[in-house]
């Protein structure tokens, strides 16, 4: 045993030895040491810095120099956690070095340990009473907690200290959040004074200038800030989502360097551009996007939005899919608010919150109801996110809300108190994750009971909206395991539509809207992305078969004529048969159905709105049944006016009987009196019977949550 502690004594005196001699090799050569790291990090070498200095740090642990570059190596590296651990023992050294506490405030506040940030830029607040960074990092650190009205303070004394570019484009960032717009813009207008270069801030001002609707002047600024950094995803995304209003193609070029500097796992860029290319009628990669799109989806991957995957989807599982991976990013629940008690009134309020309340598909179908809703049983209020046109519709509208309230310049968090004094029972999502959107109020549970309805036809994907209102055609029960929401099953069709609606007694003539006086009319009157190259192909054939024939389209875009004339050819269908609309007064466009024969439905997305309007004006629509809720529209609208021969449920056999009713007059002719005999007597513009059963359904959600029971299931 002695002989074990004179061998252990010995090799441990070796050690002591060896280290001493490393230390003060170490000392002797410390400078040297020091400079190569600082070359190295000059250099971007981080990585060999980290080597050395973890190695100074084997043989003095409490080196303050070491500490303190090895912490800073770790914040950059994003490695914030090792970053804390190191400048904490840097701090135990030197308790008020300037450097160190303004790094570890940084990675406290990557860590999202804000509080504990906040104590830190407290204390050193009081030892640098004159350095703005801890301010400017105090008013980070109050944003991150919500506090962006306290972060006022500190933004304020961080700039009268030393007025930074950097920090006049955070302030211009937290009042822009605030909807202090024009304040805002001030701050930007500073940073760009100190630095012209500083393409934050131009990129600030641009999303301030669209969120005041001057697009025009936040192209500049996003044209701007891509000339100083031409890989500035951010201002590609956003000048692309103000392209996409009036130049879709353009728009899609955006969206696609959008996606290529987000190496595929971006903000749904890839879905966007393809929804813009689409409604050009672009189909130059539409094999090569729509199969990318399909496996990013089941990969999950942030791949496309909803609204627009639903023009290519054929899956409802994907578009379950789809809807959740876009509300967790976009949308996820806040619930923010106590909705736990239970209001008592004499009539349920019932909210209706969207962006089109005007001359709009979505009102085009709802004012009917609006204005027979049982005023003795409901009070009815419209959230407005569009702002009003100068429309009959919307006069009419006015009149049959109990009050309207613009909502466009409000918070989220100022909605959800209007609802909340309003006392709000039943709030509807009249736009879901389509046009003017408010998604971001449902997501507080701003109200004891939450209704999708209408303008986005398929599931949220959310745990916050209570149900969804359709029918057992769009929604058979055996899908319902693809949809969040509780489903209200309404009789009949699930779409509402306005018995009022009137045509223009104007005479429209052929000529006048450039078709043939003797050739069979098929048309189609849906948007443009709902056309794809399956069901183009399909047209093509139904016009090869039926020689004195031609299809009316609308031009939605500027590009999409010119491309449908290209498809037509290289299908080897003459151009000249494909004919285009422009875009009428909504009274006109009813009158000129008059002069089509057959109109022919889109898939995997139907014809919705368009369709009521076909069959209000005595024309035929011919579908195929599709496997999703916004492929199965018009055959629910169908079934509701009985018309049940007019829906297929294959390609083959929905091209055959079109070409068999243009072949056939008589046939067509049947259909065509049926359609005027039931127009008036059958369910679908049956506008107060609808009224009564879209009511029923509130009753049913109204007593159950009075009841204390969750959401389930409900049949009209």
């Amino acid at each position: 045993m002695a002989a074990i502690r004179s061998r252990r004594a010995t090799a441990h005196e070796a050690y002591s030895d060896q280290n001493r001699e490393k230390m003060t090799s170490i000392a002797n050569h410390y400078d040297d040491l020091m400079k190569s790291i600082v070359t190295y990090m000059h250099d971007g070498n981080f990585d060999q810095a980290k080597l050395k200095l973890l190695y100074i740090l084997s043989y003095q642990p409490k080196n303050f120099d070491a500490l303190s570059l090895l912490g800073f190596i770790y914040g950059v590296q994003n490695n914030h956690l090792d970053a804390k651990n190191t400048l904490i023992k840097a701090l135990k050294v030197k308790p008020k070095d300037e450097i160190v506490l303004i790094n570890l405030a940084k990675s406290l506040y990557e860590l999202n340990e804000v509080n504990e940030a906040i104590k830190l830029l407290i204390n050193s607040e009081k030892i640098y009473p004159n350095r703005s960074i801890f301010f400017h990092l105090h008013a980070k650190c109050l944003i991150r907690l919500g506090r962006n009205n306290d972060s006022i303070e500190y933004f304020n004394k961080a700039i009268k200290l030393d007025p930074t570019p950097e920090l006049f484009t955070d302030f211009g960032n937290t009042l822009s959040e605030l909807l202090c717009y024009e304040d805002a813009l001030v701050c930007y207008d500073a940073a760009v004074d100190l630095q012209p270069s500083h393409y934050e801030a131009l990129l600030g001002k641009g999303n301030v200038l669209h969120k005041l609707k001057r697009d025009k002047d936040a192209i500049i600024y996003f044209d701007r800030t891509i000339s100083l950094e031409p890989n500035c995803l951010e201002a590609w995304a956003n000048k692309g989502a103000i392209l996409q209003e009036h130049f879709p193609d353009e728009a899609a070029k955006c969206y696609l360097k959008s996606f290529e500097l987000s190496k595929n796992n971006g903000n749904f860029f890839l879905g966007r551009a393809h929804h813009q290319l689409m409604l050009c009628c672009d189909w130059t990669d539409y094999l090569k996007f729509t199969t990318l799109i399909d496996r990013n989806i089941i990969d999950g991957y942030k791949s496309a939005e909803p609204f627009g995957y639903q023009g290519i989807a054929r899956s409802e599982a994907l578009l379950y899919k789809c809807a959740q991976l876009f509300c967790e990013e976009k949308y996820p629940a806040k619930f923010s608010l106590d909705t736990s008690f239970k209001h008592v009134h004499d009539k349920i309020r019932v909210g209706y919150l969207c962006g089109e309340f005007k001359e709009h598909a979505t009102s085009i179908l709802l004012t009917g109801v609006w204005e027979l809703h049982d005023k003795s049983r409901f009070e009815i209020y419209a959230f407005d996110n569009g702002g009003a046109d100068k429309s009959a519709l919307r006069i009419r509208i006015e009149k049959a809300f109990n009050k309207i309230i613009d909502i466009s310049n409000k918070s989220d968090l100022e909605v959800l108190q209007l609802m909340q004094a309003l006392e709000v029972d039943i709030l509807v999502n009249l736009n879901g994750y389509f046009g003017k959107a408010r998604q971001g109020v449902f997501s507080h549970k701003s109200v004891p009971i939450q209704v999708n309805y209408l303008g986005f036809p398929g599931t949220t994907g959310s745990n916050y909206i209570d149900y969804l209102i359709a029918d057992k055609i769009i929604l058979p029960e055996s899908s319902r395991q693809y949809y969040s929401e509780k489903i209200a099953y309404l009789p009949n069709s699930y779409q509402a539509n306005d018995y009022k609606r009137e045509m223009s007694n104007h005479k429209l003539s052929k000529p006048e809207q450039g078709l043939p006086e003797d050739a069979f009319i098929f048309c189609c009157f849906n948007n443009s992305y709902k056309i794809t190259p399956e069901i183009f192909d399909g047209w093509m054939r139904i016009l090869k078969a039926t020689n004195n024939s031609v299809l009316w389209l609308l031009d939605y875009a500027p590009t999409v004529s010119d491309n449908l004339k290209k498809e037509a050819a290289i299908r080897g269908v003459d151009k000249s048969r494909i004919i285009f609309g422009k875009k009428m007064p909504l009274e006109h466009h009813l009158a000129r159905h008059n002069l089509a024969d057959l109109f022919l439905d889109t898939l995997p997305y139907n014809a919705h709105t368009t369709a009521s309007d076909a069959l209000w004006t005595g024309l035929p629509v011919l579908t195929c049944l599709g496997s999703t809720f916004p492929g199965r529209v018009a055959s629910s609208l169908l079934t509701a006016i009985q018309l049940p021969e007019l829906i297929t449920t294959t390609q083959e056999e929905y091209e055959t009987l079109a070409i068999e009713l243009a072949i056939h007059p008589h046939k067509l002719t049947d259909i065509k009196l049926k359609l005027a005999k039931n127009r008036l007597t059958t369910p679908l513009f049956d506008t107060p019977l609808f009224t009564k059963n879209l009511e029923s359904a509130y009753i049913k959600m109204y007593e159950r949550y009075q009841a204390e029971l969750l959401p389930e299931h409900i049949y009209i």
